[in-house]
């Protein structure tokens, strides 16, 4: 049976260390594929996301990226963003342009900017092999962020669904970064780590609310604006998104919206992982201006061939 081929990298993303960040599959060349093969690749591979580089569409950009979870296409996504981009540059397809590069997809053009990285600027021979073993930090601009607020029978829902507490005196909001998340806050790193929401009930509430999924947060205590994140996206299909990057950026703009980051504005860390066997460290810089950056180490754990039926 005749085939096409499409190289195939899978990117840890959000650390240094495969295994421990959030994968996303990457298909590097992505021409010919319709929607719907790129639904069934999603399907298949079955990661959180699975994201598609085809030729760029604008001017400004580098390439064009779709976004597909297991269950359907999103305008906008923050781990696939970086890995799809390390993928590029690691493996020789792309280069950055005084060290920045622009992606093209459906909320417009995403800035991104090779912040660390042991990947040579001459990278046109390197093999897979190579790839395999080069670690950068990506760091991208969120899109503008905008907060909805919620009805207090959607905040006690929402506790329902969590089977815990809020914590006091924090209202949760929608936070639309491209993706839509409701974002609430946890009284502590303990009761965030202990929940175990219902799914059936989280996917209803998420399509009530008409957001991709539910991110909340709790304060590391002792450490000045450190957080830990979870995220969960039943309606997608995606139980708990290991390392979230628009669920963290949300968070962010979350904080930053509302008034809990000084006006001068902030970095920290947060860590996102745990429960799921991970340990992801995102790297959050809110601007005095109100922008919003969000990066990660990223390193290709699998680089390959995807062989599909050629079309008739």
């Amino acid at each position: 049976m005749p085939v096409t081929e499409h190289a195939l990298h899978v990117v840890d993303v959000f650390s240094a260390q495969p295994l421990r960040g959030n994968p996303v599959a990457v298909v590097l060349d992505a021409e010919g594929l319709s929607t719907a093969d790129m639904q069934a690749i999603a399907a298949w591979t079955n990661l959180s996301e699975t994201t598609f580089v085809l030729p760029a569409d604008h001017p400004d950009a580098d390439y064009r990226l779709r976004i597909f979870t297991p269950r359907g296409e999103l305008p906008f996504a923050g781990h696939p963003t970086l890995g799809s981009a390390h993928a590029l540059l690691a493996s020789g397809r792309l280069r950055a342009r005084q060290g920045e590069l622009v992606q093209s997809c459906a909320v417009g053009q995403i800035r991104l900017r090779v912040e660390a990285a042991d990947v040579p600027a001459e990278a046109d021979d390197r093999t897979a092999a190579d790839a395999a073993t080069s670690v950068q930090r990506l760091v991208l601009t969120l899109p503008e962020a905008r907060l909805q607020d919620v009805s207090e029978e959607m905040v006690a829902t929402l506790q329902l669904v969590l089977g815990a507490a809020l914590r006091t005196g924090c209202v949760p909001s929608v936070v639309d970064v491209g993706p839509r998340w409701l974002v609430a806050e946890l009284p502590s790193v303990q009761a965030l780590l202990a929940l175990t929401p219902d799914q059936a009930a989280s996917a209803h509430l998420e399509q009530r609310l008409s957001v991709t999924g539910i991110t909340v947060f709790a304060r590391a205590p002792g450490e000045t604006l450190a957080l830990e994140v979870r995220s969960f996206a039943a309606s997608s299909g995606i139980s708990e998104d290991p390392v979230c990057g628009s669920g963290n950026g949300a968070v962010a703009a979350f904080l930053q919206l509302t008034g809990m980051l000084p006006a001068t504005g902030a970095r920290y860390v947060a860590r996102q992982g745990r429960c799921v066997g991970r340990d992801g460290q995102v790297h959050v810089h809110v601007t005095g201006t109100g922008r919003i950056e969000v990066g990660g180490d990223c390193v290709t754990t699998l680089a390959g061939v995807l062989r599909l039926p050629a079309p008739l």
